[in-house]
C-alpha cells in the first residue's frame, strides 16, 4: 500500500511539474523568438524614429524661424515709423523760439523784415515736421486728455469754458505718428 501511495504521490508531483514547465519553456520561447528579430528589422524601427525625430526638429526649426522674420520685421518697421524722434525732440525748443520771436510787434522796415525772415524759417520747419508725421497737439476748447496734455494750471469753469477742457495752450505739444514727443503744457477749466 505504501507503494500505492508513493506511485500516486509521484504521479501528481509529475503532473504539478508539468505546467510549471510548460510555463518556463514558453518563456524560453518567446525570449528565444525575440533573439531571433532580425537586426534589419531593428535597424529598420530605429531609422524610421530616427526620421521622425528628424522631422519633427525640422518643422520645429521652421516655425521658429518663420517667428525670428516676423518678429525682426516688425522691429525694422518701428524703427522706420519712429525714425527721426530724437532729432524732432530736439529741435522743438529751436520751433519754439521761432514762434516767439514771430509773436513780437515790429515796427521799423529793418525789424519787418527781420521778422519775416524768420516767419519763413519757421514756415519750413513746419514744413519738415508736417513731411515727417510729427504734428503739434493743440487741444483749445477740447476735452482734456492727460495722455496729449500736461494741466499746469487750472481756471474756473464757466460759460465759454465747460468743465474739464482746455482753455489755453502755453506751450505747443507734438507727436510723431502716434508716439507723444512732448505733451503740450495747457490750461483746464474746472
Amino acid at each position: 500500500m505504501a507503494d500505492k501511495e508513493t506511485d500516486q504521490n509521484l504521479k501528481t508531483s509529475k503532473k504539478e511539474a508539468a505546467p510549471k514547465t510548460d510555463a518556463k519553456a514558453a518563456t524560453k520561447a518567446k525570449a528565444e523568438q525575440a533573439k531571433k528579430i532580425d537586426p534589419k528589422d531593428k535597424e529598420i524601427a530605429d531609422l524610421k524614429k530616427k526620421n521622425s525625430d528628424l522631422e519633427d526638429n525640422l518643422l520645429r526649426s521652421q516655425a521658429e524661424m518663420q517667428n525670428m522674420t516676423k518678429r525682426h520685421s516688425k522691429e525694422v518697421a518701428d524703427i522706420l515709423k519712429y525714425d527721426g524722434q530724437k532729432l524732432a525732440t530736439e529741435i522743438l525748443p529751436v520751433l519754439d523760439n521761432l514762434e516767439r520771436a514771430l509773436s513780437v510787434e515790429a515796427d521799423d522796415d529793418a525789424s519787418k523784415q527781420l521778422k519775416k525772415g524768420i516767419e519763413m524759417v519757421q514756415q519750413h520747419m513746419v514744413k519738415a515736421f508736417e513731411n515727417n508725421h510729427v504734428t503739434a497737439i493743440d487741444g483749445v476748447g477740447e476735452k482734456f486728455d492727460p495722455i496729449f496734455s500736461q494741466a499746469v494750471q487750472t481756471v474756473p469753469a464757466d460759460d465759454k469754458h465747460a468743465k474739464n477742457t482746455v482753455v489755453q495752450v502755453l506751450q505747443k505739444g507734438y507727436k510723431l505718428e502716434d508716439r507723444v514727443l512732448r505733451p503740450a503744457m495747457v490750461v483746464v477749466a474746472q
